[in-house]
């Protein structure tokens, strides 16, 4: 299989993206656009979360077995990401996102009619697949947006994935306990047909490339790139620690909420969803900080935001006996995530401008990989000591985050101002 490339280089040096006449045209209906894509596609991966009790019921299968849908959907979204993302380098993106959204619309439809649980699971192991969209996206986004803009336009459109990871399960809550868990899946396709049109009419044509690459070729100058940018190696230890505390808190809340363990708590499913607003809204505060990213203070940001998450862990320990320090933990925790996510995604992209799909695939996979890592960790730890043993967790991990900056930090020149390292 053969691809096209605008360049072959994997090489910052040497990689010449040329002029960016669209960059004009990414307006901020665009920018809506490219967020709402991101956070629909993503969503995908977690609308039957907190529906895996009804879906059980009504398929007859026993709550672990349901459960299984959570983990097909996340395997395809790692595959995705190692063998689709890399195409945005070298696809037109214009007809590349559309046709994964209307893959995903017939994905969701296949899950929303299955008459079984193997259907229903594969359906959801190809949602997976296709929500690697979001990750399409996101450097598409960058590649369009000015240089002086770029962190402020990747933090709203990281803003957007997050809402649609965290408003996921709220809007499955309220759509399910009107309707049922079908007809979550069915509104969910029609968002996404929705996104596939608007992107294929919306968005500005940038062009076909010239040169061609062998697909294996392009997978395995992701691999150069990890070896040639130790920036690229830093950055995605950083991401898998910080998906790890995510993951962590938001799998093990759900737990905590439901009075799980001896906790005070008593919630029903459908004000656990709710909590998700609360993350929203920490979420929102990521363009704030891509502005100050663009400012050349990258540097300053990652640490303030390594230092937010660490202090969140004391409030959310906190918060295991007060629903106010935990509403209020939430929203901190949640903006130092999303700081620590757009300050590595604004050294990474900085890196090699015609590598940015593939720079993305790298670094995703890491953060991913730590999402599953942080929910197998939740799930045991909360089960032996508790929501307090997850926090103890969490602040090892980030105190291990902070220790790794350091030294990172420590071979960054001191004129660097955008990346890691200068081009």
């Amino acid at each position: 299989m053969s691809v096209s490339t605008t360049s072959t280089s994997t090489n910052s040096g040497s990689a010449n993206p040329g002029p960016n006449p669209a960059s004009a045209r990414l307006t901020r209906l665009l920018v809506f656009v490219f967020a709402v894509t991101a956070g629909s596609s993503v969503g995908g991966l977690y609308y039957l979360q907190p529906l895996l009790h009804e879906v059980a019921g009504g398929l007859r299968i026993s709550t672990a077995t349901a459960a299984l849908l959570v983990s097909a959907s996340q395997v395809g979204y790692v595959a995705g990401l190692a063998l689709l993302v890399p195409l945005g380098d070298f696809l037109e993106r214009r007809r590349m996102v559309p046709a994964l959204l209307a893959a995903s619309v017939v994905a969701l439809g296949l899950s929303a009619a299955a008459p079984n649980f193997p259907i229903l699971l594969i359906g959801m192991f190809v949602t997976g697949i296709t929500a690697s969209a979001a990750q399409v996206v996101i450097p598409w986004a960058a590649a369009l947006a000015e240089p002086e803009r770029r962190g402020q336009i990747v933090g709203t459109v990281m803003s957007g994935l997050l809402l649609g990871i965290l408003s996921s399960r709220v809007l499955s809550g309220v759509i399910a306990q009107f309707s049922g868990w079908r007809t979550v899946l069915v509104v969910a396709a029609a968002l996404q047909l929705v996104m596939s049109a608007s992107v294929y009419l919306l968005t500005p044509v940038t062009g076909r490339p010239a040169a061609g690459e062998r697909y294996r070729e392009v997978l395995v100058s992701i691999l150069t790139l990890i070896r040639t940018h130790p920036a690229l190696r830093h950055r995605m230890a950083l991401g898998f620690i910080g998906m790890a505390c995510f993951s962590m808190v938001w799998t093990s809340l759900a737990f905590l909420l439901a009075g799980a363990h001896g906790s005070s708590f008593h919630y029903s499913q459908f004000v656990i969803g709710l909590f998700g607003i609360a993350g929203v809204a920490g979420a929102l505060g990521a363009p704030v900080v891509g502005r100050f990213a663009d400012r050349g203070h990258l540097r300053v940001v990652t640490t303030l935001m390594w230092v937010v998450l660490l202090a969140s862990w004391g409030l959310l320990a906190w918060g295991g006996y007060s629903i106010v320090a935990l509403i209020v933990a939430l929203l901190v925790f949640d903006f130092g995530i999303q700081g620590v996510q757009l300050s590595n995604q604004s050294a990474i992209y900085a890196l090699d401008p015609a590598a940015r799909s593939r720079l993305t695939t790298a670094y995703m996979v890491s953060y991913f990989l730590g999402g599953v890592a942080g929910s197998v960790t939740a799930g045991a730890a909360y089960e032996s000591g508790g929501w307090a043993l997850v926090c103890e967790i969490g602040v090892a991990a980030t105190i291990l985050g902070c220790v790794l900056w350091a030294v990172f930090s420590r071979h960054i020149p001191s004129g660097a101002t955008t990346a890691d390292t200068p081009d």
